[in-house]
């Protein structure tokens, strides 16, 4: 959904996950195909077989549940919309953040207050502006209660350090703040092997509700199914009954082919943890090469370390985009879009300043046009030299680079 055009003003929606864009799994389809002529609903809060197997998709990372303490529903949204009703309060965010994280926060008339991130990573508040903004808000007569946040991010493509994570979740706990961590890419980070993440209930088990819609690294986006692991004391038992009550008022349940698919790729057999394995290996393979495109022309970007995107400020090349006429985010949407033939939403769509030069741009549409060349990404052992991907991958170069040249063109004589 665009803003207003006079002014650009608040966006209220934002683009959905990126998409890996990639035919599903054969595995899969089958298992969903294979269930399609159940005529029962499942629960709400998700039938037996997906809450066991949930619990020990979360217990192999960790973080072991019971099925009374997890519920399930057609995706993570849902599940935000639901734990938001079922807090209170007013909301905290990182900035930037998920674009789907906000909007539900203002559909129940909660007021929602971004705090700012780290140098080291974005999808974490800095521990002691998150400190400065609670104590900004009571001041003002707010009721901040509950921080949302995650560890390998959307839109950053960053993983929060450990010892910056147990800072932020330390002053979180300190001010009684509720935790939701949003854990959907976790299963993507590029470098599992050299990459140390922490979840924050590992940190605060008794204030934090994990949140993991399965559209990150295990079905489709179109298949909605998310789960939500909920504190193991009373508090966690009376959240988990409040959110079932709002799944219920929602008539938020998975769809009974969906969650038949969600419960067997939850018990990750070989097939569905090789086929997430090469789908990342091509996403990092893909996003390192166009975070090396962008950052040559001049632009700034973190290294992506998860997910399938990047997020990219086009300060330093201000001078080149005023002369095409981008003064903000949405005109640079616009801009980078049309150039690129390819979504690039802009960062106010993730929280962030509208007057900066920010855009997020995912690595699906860099894979091809047609199935059959996406599905050839995953199975060549040279992704990158195939030539659908090398003209996608030149096509970013030039654009970028055709920027550079006009903000040298433009820059000032010192």
């Amino acid at each position: 959904m665009r803003t207003d055009p006079e002014g650009h003003g608040p966006v209220r929606y934002g683009p959905p996950l990126p998409d890996d864009g990639l035919p599903v799994l054969p595995e899969l389809t089958a298992v969903l195909a294979a269930a399609a002529g159940r005529r029962r609903a499942e629960p709400v809060g998700g039938g037996t077989p997906l809450l066991e197997a949930a619990c020990d998709y979360a217990a192999r990372r960790g973080l072991p549940a019971e099925p009374d303490h997890v519920a399930a529903a057609p995706g993570a949204p849902s599940l935000l919309l639901a734990l938001t009703a079922a807090l209170g309060g007013d909301v905290l965010v990182p900035r930037p953040c998920a674009a789907w994280w906000a909007p539900y926060a203002r559909l129940l008339g909660r007021p929602v207050f971004h705090v700012a991130t780290p140098a080291e990573c974005g999808g974490v508040p800095d521990p002691y502006a998150l400190l400065e903004t609670v104590r900004r808000v009571r001041a003002e007569g707010g009721d901040p209660r509950l921080l949302v946040l995650s560890v390998a991010d959307d839109p950053t493509a960053t993983v929060a350090p450990p010892e910056v994570l147990h800072e932020t979740v330390e002053a979180a706990a300190g001010e009684g703040l509720h935790l939701v961590s949003d854990e959907t890419w976790r299963d993507t980070v590029h470098a599992p092997h050299e990459t140390v993440l922490f979840s924050p209930a590992e940190m605060l088990p008794d204030r934090v509700t994990v949140v993991t819609d399965l559209a990150g690294s295990l079905l489709p986006t179109g298949w909605p199914a998310a789960f939500a692991r909920f504190p193991a004391n009373g508090d966690g038992d009376g959240l988990h009954a409040r959110v079932l009550d709002v799944l219920t008022a929602l008539g938020a349940r998975i769809a009974a082919p969906v969650a038949a698919a969600a419960a067997h790729a939850l018990t990750e057999p070989e097939t569905v943890t090789a086929h997430r394995a090469a789908v990342g290996h091509l996403h990092a393979r893909v996003a390192a090469a166009a975070h090396a495109v962008v950052v040559g022309a001049g632009a700034l970007s973190r290294p992506p370390r998860a997910g399938r995107h990047l997020y990219i400020d086009l300060g330093p090349l201000r001078p080149a985009l005023t002369a095409y006429g981008v003064g903000d985010a949405q005109d640079l949407e616009d801009f980078l879009s049309a150039r690129l033939g390819m979504p690039a939403p802009g960062g106010h769509r993730f929280g962030d300043d509208l007057g900066a030069l920010r855009v997020r741009l995912s690595t699906g549409p860099l894979l091809g046009g047609s199935d059959a060349e996406r599905a050839e990404c995953l199975t060549s052992p040279t992704p990158l030299e195939l030539p659908h991907v090398q003209r996608a991958l030149i096509t970013l170069e030039s654009v970028f680079d055709d920027l550079r040249d006009d903000a040298q063109r433009w820059e000032p004589p010192r």
